[in-house]
């Protein structure tokens, strides 16, 4: 007997299931350290050619400014990244748009849960586990508020000069080195002894 498709009839299980909508969601993923750049571009490109760009929508480096500190004393403009070592991407997450990130060369792995295998010694497989609306947030907040970092071509042991404040043209020697603090610490020579200073990175030039 035929089976008559009546007009207006509820759709099945599957179909329901296809007709939802596809929500894009952030993603972390982990990759090589300082590839981070390089995977970001790739990524970029092949979605295109993979025919996935429409579920790959946005694959972002969370970086706050910073400034680089070289040894003439002369300053030059950076971004310095809030997670080194990982890339967020919001994208549609499917068999297809996995596969495109996992293969992408210098990824290591989504961030996830591990899904364990039927022997206790098997690694798992990982699960990309979607990053809450919450954590996407703080990232974002937390990249646009950070301080302007400032990296120092600077050592323990490096010789220095004084150019600004209170000690200016006093020469030294670097003991500590707190980059969070855009500070040091250098041995003064003061009325005749060695005495620890602290001093900003701003107020210093390394000496060759």
């Amino acid at each position: 007997m035929a089976v008559l498709e009546l007009p207006g009839a509820a759709p099945t299980g599957a179909e329901s299931a296809a007709e939802k909508p596809q929500i894009a969601r952030w993603y972390a993923v982990q990759v090589a350290s300082s590839c981070e750049k390089k995977v970001k571009a790739t990524l970029e490109q092949r979605a295109v050619t993979l025919g996935v760009d429409n579920r790959i929508l946005e694959i972002e480096i969370p970086q706050t400014p910073g400034v680089k500190l070289k040894k003439d004393g002369s300053r030059t403009s950076t971004e310095e990244k809030v997670f080194p070592g990982y890339v967020l991407v919001r994208m549609v997450l499917d068999e297809d748009t996995m596969m495109a990130v996992r293969s992408t060369p210098n990824v290591i792995n989504f961030v996830g849960a591990e899904e364990r295998r039927g022997t206790a010694k098997a690694r798992g497989h990982i699960k990309p586990r979607p990053l809450s609306r919450t954590e996407v947030d703080r990232i974002f907040k937390r990249a646009a508020e950070k301080k302007p970092v400032v990296k120092v071509d600077l050592a323990e042991g490096d010789q220095i000069l004084v150019t600004a404040g209170p000690f200016k043209d006093f020469q030294g020697e670097v003991i500590e080195v707190s980059g969070e603090r855009n500070k040091l610490k250098a041995l003064l020579s003061i009325f005749g002894r060695e005495t620890p200073v602290e001093l900003e990175f701003s107020q210093i030039s390394k000496q060759s």
